[in-house]
């Protein structure tokens, strides 16, 4: 039954892994959990969903594939002579209970009296003491009081309901927000790639059991080198002016990047790159790095990206002397074309609405300089397709 659920989940898109189908499975053997839906659903999510984006989608396989799983458990009568199950529950029900139920003429006066209820119902009620509804009396609805009710809806209250009916709703993940440094931390996960390096020190279990296989039983141990984060970053900051409004979310991205990236180098630029670049904004026209020692410090597999708005006159980009800082001697769409021939790799990310894009000069401008589909809306779907765009 598991297994068919976890195929169902991958034909729904979410590609959990057998290591991780494993791990639910193990939770299971621990009894992690006991006989509940609910908590079922809560350990799979956790066990198999990798990204939070996916839980609605998590949320439609569950609820398609369990689907009567419930009404299954509730015609187990159907199984087990009536007389059996009747016998365990007044074993299990105190004398209170019993009472509570009898109070409305027994457990099949109860429910033939909520279908007739529902039957008859076609308005939303609020009070009372007959009809399904909230703050009442009726033994039928929520938030109200009876002793011998069924809560239908609601978060309850008085705790005192025979049966709980409820419906579970869940809340779509929103992929076009700002981002928040949690949700940046995820998305930079899936660019990680880790690589084994350095001296071999870690013992190699599945190679030491085939060593020892192979000879014939003697013990040969295989050691390998500690696995550690491979990509490597180089992240360009536009700051000052425009960017002003957008501080926040980029120190959220700047801080996920520290976090996220073993081999990271990150510099800062006005509004477009040019010859020079800085590391510290407070000494940023005394303590200038020229680009070309970035281009030659740097291997090619780093991956560039830059984040900026954009958002300047056309000028600034394509003549030489268009910085409103300095004289540049060429234009900043020289510079950037050479970063993007050094490092193939290469993405923007705009912390501009990008229904704005096709109303500014600018950005059209950056955008043919980018070529091959480069921008991205700094959110959360935007930062999930730069990361693609980065790994293809």
């Amino acid at each position: 039954m598991l297994f068919g659920f976890f195929l169902t989940l991958r034909a729904a898109g979410l590609k959990p892994g057998m290591g991780e189908f494993l791990a639910l499975l193990d939770a299971m053997r621990q009894h992690v959990i006991m006989f509940s839906l609910e908590d079922f659903y809560v350990l799979a999510r956790t066990a198999l969903v990798k990204d939070e984006t996916q839980y609605d989608r998590y949320d439609r396989a569950f609820a398609a594939y369990f689907k009567g799983v419930d009404q299954a458990f509730a015609s187990i009568d159907k199984l087990i002579p009536e007389e059996w199950l009747r016998a365990e529950a007044m074993r299990l029900l105190s004398e209170e209970d019993k009472a509570k139920i009898e109070a409305l003429g027994g457990w099949d006066k109860l429910m033939e009296t909520l279908r007739q209820r529902l039957e008859e119902q076609k308005d939303r009620h609020q009070g009372g003491s007959k009809w399904v509804g909230t703050g009442g009396t009726s033994p039928f609805g929520n938030s109200g009081f009876n002793p011998e009710g069924v809560r239908i809806g609601g978060t309850g209250g008085q705790k005192k309901a025979v049966k709980v009916w409820e419906k579970r709703e869940y809340r779509n993940l929103d992929d076009t927000v700002e981002l928040g440094t949690r949700n940046i931390k995820i998305a930079l996960r899936k660019l990680r790639r880790f690589a084994r390096e350095g001296a071999p020190d870690i013992l190699d279990l599945d190679g030491t059991i085939e060593g020892t296989a192979r000879n014939a039983g003697w013990l040969d141990l295989r050691m390998m080198p500690e696995r550690h984060n491979a990509v490597k970053v180089l992240l360009f900051l536009d700051v000052g002016g425009s960017m002003d409004p957008h501080v926040k979310v980029c120190e959220e991205l700047f801080s996920a990047c520290k976090t996220e990236f073993k081999h990271l180098e990150y510099f800062y630029f006005h509004n477009f790159v040019y010859e020079s670049v800085w590391k510290d904004n407070r000494r940023r026209h005394a303590e200038r790095i020229p680009l070309f020692d970035v281009m030659h410090r740097y291997t090619p597999d780093y991956k560039l990206i830059f984040v900026g708005d954009s958002t300047m006159s056309p000028y600034e980009i394509l003549y030489p002397g268009g910085s409103v800082e300095h004289w540049n001697e060429e234009p900043g769409a020289v510079w950037i074309k050479r970063l993007l021939d050094t490092f193939p790799r290469a993405v923007w990310l705009n912390p501009e609405a990008e229904q704005r894009w096709e109303h500014t000069a600018s950005i059209q401008a950056t955008l043919e300089l980018l070529g091959d589909n480069r921008m991205f809306p700094l959110t959360l779907a935007g930062l999930d397709k730069a990361i693609r765009r980065l790994t293809h």
